[in-house]
C-alpha cells in the first residue's frame, strides 16, 4: 500500500492488527479468460438472464459500479468503496479503527442509531454528546472537543436523522480541526440530495481524516437494493478493502444498480427529488397550521419531525388512515414527536385529513 505523508496520520489511527492483516485472497478476476479456477458450476440456472451469470462469483469491487458512483459524487474511483448500504460502511470503519475494550466512537443524539450499535457489537465504547436544543439540534462543539480522548470515530449526520436539520458547516469544520491526528470524522450524507448544503466529499483531499458516507437508499429510490459508498483517501479505502467480504455485492444487485444510474434515470431522480422538496414545504406549512401540532422543525431531508400536543392520539389517527409514521416515545427532548416521511400527494393529503 502506498501511503503519502498526507495519509499517514489518519491511517495510523487504525488498529495495528488490521493494518498488518493479510486479506483473503479471492479468485483472480479476469473476464477475458474462461473460468476454471473458482470451483463454480459451468452452467447457468433456469431463469438466469443476467449479463455475467449467477453461477459466477461477482467482481469483488465492481469497477463499472465504482466508476459510476465516483462520477455521481464527484470523486476519483480510488477514493470510493462500494458496500451494502451505509450500514456496512459504518461497520467496516468501526472494526478497522476501534479496538474492543479500549477505543470509542462519539455520537451526537438524537441521530442515526447504527453508529452506536456498530460500536457496541465491536466492543467499543460510545461517547454521547447530545445536540443542543437551542438553536434547534446544533452541534455542541466545545463538548465534542472536550470528549475526544480515546475516541477514534466522530459520527456527524447532516442532514441529520431523525431531526432533518442540517449541521452548520463552520461547526463541522471546528470538529474536523480538533480531531486532526486524533480521530476520523465520519460525515453521513444519506439525505444530501434533498439539501442545498455542499457535500463534504470536496474536503477529503485537504482533510484526510474526513470520511463521507453516501447511499442510494433515499433520493435514488434504491433502498431494497442496498448500495452505499464510503468516500475517503485511497489509504483508508485500501484498508477497508482488507476486511470487506470478498464478494459483498451480488451480481443481480450490480446490474440492477447500473441500470438505475443511467443519465435518464438520474434525471428522473432529480425531478422526483424536486417534487419531494416542494411537497416538504407544503406539508410543513399545513401541519404547522394544525391545532394539534406544537412544532414542525425545519428539514433538509425527505421527512419532517413534528411535535404534537397529544402524540399517541395523533399516531392512532394517522394509522387509522392506513399510514405508518415513526414515533420516538421516551426519547429525551422529543418523545412527543413523530417523524413523517414525505409521501405522494394522496398520502400527504390523507395524513393531513387524519389530523383534522
Amino acid at each position: 500500500m502506498n501511503v503519502s505523508a498526507a495519509d499517514e496520520t489518519p491511517l495510523n489511527l487504525a488498529r495495528p492488527d488490521i493494518r498488518a492483516l493479510t486479506p483473503y485472497s479471492h479468485a483472480e478476476w479476469n473476464p477475458q479468460l474462461e473460468r476454471l479456477h473458482a470451483n463454480e458450476l459451468p452452467w447457468r440456472v433456469l431463469g438466469d438472464d443476467s449479463r455475467a451469470g449467477w453461477n459466477r462469483y461477482p467482481e469483488p469491487q465492481p469497477q463499472a459500479l465504482v466508476r459510476r458512483l465516483a462520477q455521481i459524487y464527484g470523486v476519483a474511483p480510488d477514493r470510493l468503496l462500494v458496500g451494502r448500504g451505509s450500514d456496512e460502511g459504518i461497520d467496516l470503519l468501526t472494526r478497522a479503527f476501534c479496538t474492543a475494550g479500549r477505543d470509542s466512537v462519539l455520537v451526537c443524539p438524537p441521530t442515526f442509531g447504527m453508529y452506536a450499535v456498530a460500536a457496541r457489537i465491536q466492543g467499543a465504547g460510545v461517547v454521547s454528546v447530545p445536540l443542543k436544543t437551542t438553536p434547534d439540534f446544533a452541534l455542541d462543539v466545545p463538548a465534542i472537543i472536550a470528549a475526544l480522548d480515546n475516541v477514534k470515530l466522530v459520527h456527524l449526520c447532516t442532514p441529520n436523522n431523525p431531526t432533518g436539520t442540517r449541521l452548520d458547516d463552520a461547526a463541522i469544520q471546528q470538529v474536523v480541526d480538533a480531531a486532526r491526528g486524533r480521530a476520523l470524522v465520519v460525515i453521513d450524507e444519506a439525505y444530501a440530495e434533498f439539501s442545498a448544503q455542499p457535500s463534504w466529499c470536496r474536503a477529503i483531499d485537504r482533510e484526510p481524516h474526513v470520511v463521507v458516507l453516501r447511499t442510494l437508499s433515499k433520493a435514488y429510490g434504491l433502498a431494497g437494493v442496498r448500495i452505499g459508498s464510503v468516500i475517503a483517501i485511497p489509504a483508508i479505502i485500501e484498508l477497508l478493502r482488507k476486511i470487506i467480504p470478498p464478494y459483498a455485492i451480488a451480481q443481480p444487485t450490480v446490474e440492477a444498480t447500473l441500470a438505475a444510474l443511467t443519465p435518464v434515470q438520474v434525471e428522473i431522480m432529480h425531478t422526483r427529488r424536486d417534487e419531494i422538496v416542494a411537497a416538504r414545504g407544503q406539508l410543513a406549512a399545513a401541519l404547522a397550521a394544525k391545532s394539534s401540532v406544537l412544532k414542525v422543525w425545519s428539514s433538509d431531508a425527505n421527512f419532517l419531525l413534528v411535535r404534537f400536543a397529544d402524540m399517541p392520539t395523533a399516531m392512532r389517527a394517522i394509522m387509522a388512515a392506513g399510514l405508518l409514521v415513526r414515533e420516538f416515545r421516551g426519547a429525551a427532548g422529543f418523545g412527543d414527536a413523530l417523524r413523517i416521511t414525505i409521501g405522494t400527494a394522496d398520502q400527504n393529503a390523507r395524513l393531513l385529513g387524519s389530523l383534522s
